[in-house]
C-alpha cells in the first residue's frame, strides 16, 4: 500500500501538506445546472414537480405526494420489526446522545443596571426543522439520532424528515431511529427536490426554517442554493481522521482506525502523525494483513493511496501544531498523556483522547455529535449541537431615567452619522428639566 510520507523538518513541509489536504472541489457545471432546474421547478410547481422528480429518480409510481408520507404507526411498526439486540443498541445510543446534548442547552438571562433598566438575552427554539437522511443502499440510523435528538432537546416544535426510498424500499433501521428520536413527520422523498420542497414548501410538504443532514453532491448544492431562504447546518466535505500517536499503541488498532474513515469513500482522508518513524512500517504491515478482511477493500485502498498521509513530527508539540494547521474533523490522541496534549489543540471537530478511544464509537454511541466540520473548517466552526436549533433575541427594557441619559448619547452619535430621525427619536425620551 503506497501512502505518502512527509517530514515536518522539510523546508517546504507546510506548502506540500496544504496541497495534499485540498481536494478537487472545482464546480461541476452539470450538478449546478441540474440542481438549479430542480429547485426552480419545485419552487414554481410544488407537489407536481416534487412528485415527478421523485417518481423518476427513485423509480416510484406514487399518485400523490401524500402517499409518500410515513405514518407514526408505520414508524412504530418498523421499530417493532428490528431485532431486539439492534433495538436495544439504538435505544442506548439515543439515551447517551440525549444525555450529552441536554447539557448544551442555552438559557435566557438578564440583568439590571443602576437605573433599574433591564438588558438580556431571550433564547427560543427554531419552530420547524427539516432533516435530510441519505437513502438507497446505505442506511444511516445514527445520522437520524445525531440530527434529530439535539433538535428535540432544543425544543423544536416540528421536525420533518425526508429520506429517499429507491424502488420504494424503506429501511426499518432508519424509520425506527426516527421513532426513537421523536421525529414528527417523515416523507420518502430525496435529492435536490426534497431540499427545495423543505425550503419553499409545497401543498403537502411544510416550509421549514432550517435544513440539516448529509446528502450527495446534488443535495449539498441544493442546500447551498436555498441558504438564506432557510438556514442550513453546513456544506460537508469528505470525511477525515487525524491520529497523533507516540508509537506505543497497537499498530493493528491504528491501522483499523485509519481504515474506518477511508471506507467512507475514495475522497476520505486518513492521516497519521507520529514521532516514531519505525511505527509507520508497523502500521503499514498491519494494513497489509487487515485489508484482506475488509468488505470495502477497494474503497479503502483508493482512499489511502490517493489522500492518505504519514507525517513524521519532531515531537508531540510539533504534532499538535501540525494538527492545528490541518484542523481535522476527527482527531485521535493515541498517546500516554492525552490530557496534557489536548491543551495544545485549538482546532478539531471532535477529539478522541487516549488509546482506548476510537473514532468509530463516537460515530454511534458515545454521546457527542458526529456531525462535524470538515475541510479545515474546524478553524471557525463547531459540531452540530442544541445551539444550532436555538435562536437568541436581545432584550432592552429602559426606565425613563435610562432613556433620558442614553438618549443624549444616542442622539449625538446618530447626528454624527447623519441620521437625523434616529437622533430625534432618542431625544424625544430625554427628560427636559433634568
Amino acid at each position: 500500500m503506497n501512502i505518502k510520507k512527509l517530514k515536518s523538518s522539510s523546508i517546504d513541509f507546510y506548502s506540500e501538506l496544504k496541497s495534499l489536504l485540498s481536494f478537487d472541489d472545482i464546480d461541476n457545471i452539470e450538478i449546478i445546472e441540474t440542481t438549479q432546474r430542480i429547485v426552480n421547478d419545485v419552487r414554481k410547481f410544488g407537489d407536481k414537480a416534487l412528485l415527478d422528480y421523485s417518481n423518476k429518480f427513485d423509480r416510484l409510481a406514487a399518485k400523490h405526494v401524500v402517499d409518500l408520507e410515513v405514518s407514526q404507526n408505520d414508524l412504530q411498526e418498523a421499530l417493532n420489526r428490528i431485532p431486539s439486540e439492534t433495538r436495544s443498541c439504538l435505544e442506548i445510543s439515543a439515551r447517551r446522545i440525549r444525555e450529552y446534548h441536554e447539557k448544551q442547552k442555552i438559557e435566557s438571562w438578564s440583568y439590571k443596571d443602576k437605573q433599574g433598566s433591564t438588558y438580556g438575552q431571550k433564547i427560543t427554539a427554531i419552530d420547524i426543522v427539516g432533516l435530510y437522511v441519505p437513502g438507497g443502499k446505505a442506511a444511516y440510523p445514527s445520522s437520524v439520532l445525531m440530527n434529530a435528538i439535539p433538535a428535540k432537546v432544543a425544543g423544536v416544535k416540528e421536525l420533518v424528515m425526508v429520506v429517499p426510498t429507491p424502488n420504494g424500499e424503506k429501511n426499518d433501521l432508519v424509520l425506527a431511529a426516527a421513532k426513537l428520536a421523536g421525529v414528527d413527520r417523515v416523507f420518502t422523498i430525496g435529492g435536490a427536490q426534497a431540499i427545495a420542497a423543505l425550503a419553499y414548501g409545497t401543498e403537502t410538504i411544510p416550509q421549514v426554517d432550517k435544513i440539516v443532514g448529509p446528502g450527495n453532491a446534488y443535495v449539498a448544492e441544493a442546500k447551498r442554493k436555498v441558504f438564506g431562504v432557510v438556514g442550513i447546518d453546513m456544506i460537508a466535505g469528505p470525511s477525515e481522521i487525524l491520529i497523533i500517536c507516540d508509537g506505543k499503541t497497537d499498530p493493528d488498532w491504528i491501522a483499523m482506525d485509519l481504515f474506518s474513515q477511508a471506507e467512507h469513500d475514495e475522497m476520505a482522508q486518513s492521516i497519521l502523525i507520529s514521532t516514531d518513524e519505525i511505527f509507520f512500517d508497523q502500521v503499514l504491515n498491519s494494513m497489509k494483513i487487515l485489508i484482506k478482511e475488509m468488505s470495502r477493500k477497494s474503497v479503502i485502498v483508493t482512499s489511502l493511496e490517493s489522500r492518505g498521509i504519514f507525517i513524521l513530527a519532531k515531537d508531540l508539540e510539533d504534532a499538535a501544531n501540525i494538527s492545528n494547521f490541518i484542523a481535522p474533523e476527527h482527531l485521535e490522541l493515541s498517546v500516554d498523556d492525552p490530557e496534557n496534549l489536548v491543551t495544545k489543540i485549538n482546532h478539531a471537530g471532535a477529539i478522541f483522547m487516549g488509546r482506548n478511544t476510537c473514532e468509530a464509537v463516537g460515530d454511534y454511541c458515545a454521546g457527542p455529535n458526529h456531525v462535524l466540520p470538515t475541510s479545515r473548517t474546524a478553524r471557525f466552526s463547531s459540531p452540530l449541537g442544541v445551539y444550532d436549533f436555538q435562536k437568541r433575541s436581545s432584550l432592552i427594557f429602559l426606565t425613563a431615567e435610562s432613556a433620558s441619559e442614553l438618549g443624549i448619547v444616542a442622539s449625538v452619535l446618530a447626528n454624527g452619522e447623519g441620521l437625523q430621525a434616529h437622533a430625534e427619536a432618542a431625544k424625544y425620551r430625554v427628560i427636559k428639566n433634568k
